[in-house]
């Protein structure tokens, strides 16, 4: 196998500057690998092969005279199918009307090829990405790579995102988080998966579930991977009104700078209960890693319940989401994924003043979390209560993965998703640190550290391997 397939965003940067490695070689590699493995593990729903090796060849003659694009020169990145690209097919992960052809390309990924990047195809999400499982039940669920014998959910919304890379079949690729869904997938999967804050990074061009909640963000390998494409990524977009002032990051530069005296308010014993024992072992370990590292440990109650924080943020995505989508899921013509068509029903009885009322209480709720941390830097919370369950084990009304995720969103908080282990039946284990509005230097900062005195992130799926002739 092409140990490229599996390397880092930054060190196939390294490799290309240095010469050992050609993004011609890259594309071929990631191609061999989704025709070995995307017809089980379906993280694929439209492979750009002609376009990406051509791309491939066009770079590698840029570079060889002289000239590099940006950051990401040559780097490849799959893309969530919920972003619009110019005359490339896009349905958000539902069967219910044809595939429509893009006329326009969302900000993120033309972001991402100024500064080089490839785009290796489309990847699979839950129907308009309303679901933490990563189920869809029409257009196929992707298969997570850390078990090939039984299929297991990768996590949602952005399961294709995730395999993908879990899977060596591309160095990099971008979700949505709405509700967790860049860090559960990302914390399934053994990748590092960050939530920006609102507006941080431009939302034209992509398919929109809650305009209140929905922030783009990268999946990736290491926490510097996910560094460099945040400053690739942020910054003003006229385009997109959340993100008109937005601030540019350059944090990858500053990943390294001291953690020691860092205060980090760690998950309340009132919140322990039913997380996975194998999920709760790889946290505290983690924790206790942290101190040593010299951080100091802050013990206090949430203003709120995560329970709570979950039911407010769910009963907005659903309003908006019915606002959205209502007329087309009320339709007994079309095919849906029962799952969501529920979920975005339930928003029908959610009438204007109960709408108002929500969002009432988000705004305090904000405030109540904000003051709530003074005398704290971050938080360092499990990513995900449980670890990846069988899909036939899947029970659709409930929502465990969602447990530790919404709140960030509800709240417009920022968080890194990081490994932290693995259960002893060998499915990954992921903590989160998570950050004040905009707080994305210090979250990684901190995630970077922690994972420097750490190999989690090191491992990668076996059974994907093959010789290249």
């Amino acid at each position: 196998m092409s140990d490229a397939c599996f390397h880092s965003l930054a060190e196939v940067v390294r490799l290309l500057q240095a010469g050992a490695l050609t993004s011609e070689r890259l594309v071929d590699d990631q191609l061999r690998q989704i025709e070995r493995h995307n017809g089980k593990l379906r993280a694929f729903i439209d492979v750009y092969a002609e376009d990406a090796i051509a791309n491939a060849i066009a770079l590698d003659r840029l570079r060889a005279a002289g000239t590099v694009l940006g950051p990401l020169h040559g780097v490849t990145v799959a893309i969530k199918d919920l972003f619009e690209i110019e005359g490339k097919a896009i349905t958000g992960g539902s069967k219910s009307t044809a595939p429509r052809v893009s006329r326009t390309t969302a900000t993120a990924v033309h972001k991402l090829r100024q500064a080089g990047a490839i785009v290796m195809g489309k990847t699979h999400t839950v129907e308009y990405a309303f679901g933490g499982w990563g189920t869809n039940t029409t257009m196929g669920t992707p298969w997570n790579p850390w078990d090939l014998e039984v299929h297991r959910v990768p996590g949602g919304s952005s399961s294709g995102s995730a395999v993908a890379v879990a899977a060596g079949m591309a160095t990099a690729s971008i979700g949505t988080d709405t509700g967790g869904s860049v860090r559960i997938p990302a914390g399934l999967c053994n990748l590092v998966g960050l939530k920006t804050t609102y507006g941080l990074i431009s939302r034209h061009g992509l398919l929109e579930l809650c305009p209140t909640h929905d922030t783009v963000g990268p999946l990736a390998r290491t926490v510097e991977d996910a560094a460099v494409l945040l400053d690739v990524l942020s910054g003003p977009d006229a385009l997109d009104p959340v993100s008109a002032s937005a601030p540019s990051r350059k944090v990858a530069g500053q990943l390294d700078l001291s953690v020691e005296g860092l205060r980090v308010w760690v998950l309340p014993d009132s919140e322990r209960v039913d997380v996975e024992p194998a999920v709760l072992d790889a946290y505290d370990r983690a924790i206790q890693l942290l101190a040593s590292m010299g951080m100091r440990l802050v013990h206090r109650a949430l203003p709120r319940s995560c329970g709570e924080y979950m039911r407010i943020a769910g009963s907005l995505m659903s309003a908006e989401g019915y606002a959205r989508l209502g007329s087309l899921f009320e339709r007994e013509d079309l095919e849906f994924d029962e799952n969501v068509r529920r979920r975005i029903l339930l928003g029908r009885d959610i009438d204007a003043a109960r709408y108002i009322e929500l969002l009432r209480t988000r705004d305090l709720a904000k405030a109540e979390m904000i003051a709530a941390m003074d005398g704290v830097e971050i938080c360092a919370f499990p990513t995900n209560a449980i670890t990846a369950i069988a899909v036939k084990d899947v029970d659709e009304l409930a929502t465990p993965l969602s447990r530790f995720g919404r709140f960030v969103n509800l709240l417009n908080l920022c968080s890194v998703a990081v490994p932290c282990g693995f259960s002893a039946a060998g499915m990954p284990i992921s903590i989160q640190f998570i950050g004040r509005p905009y707080g994305e230097p210090l979250v990684l900062r901190a995630a970077h550290a922690y994972e420097k005195a750490t190999t989690w992130h090191e491992q990668v799926p076996q059974g994907l391997s093959w010789t290249r002739s």
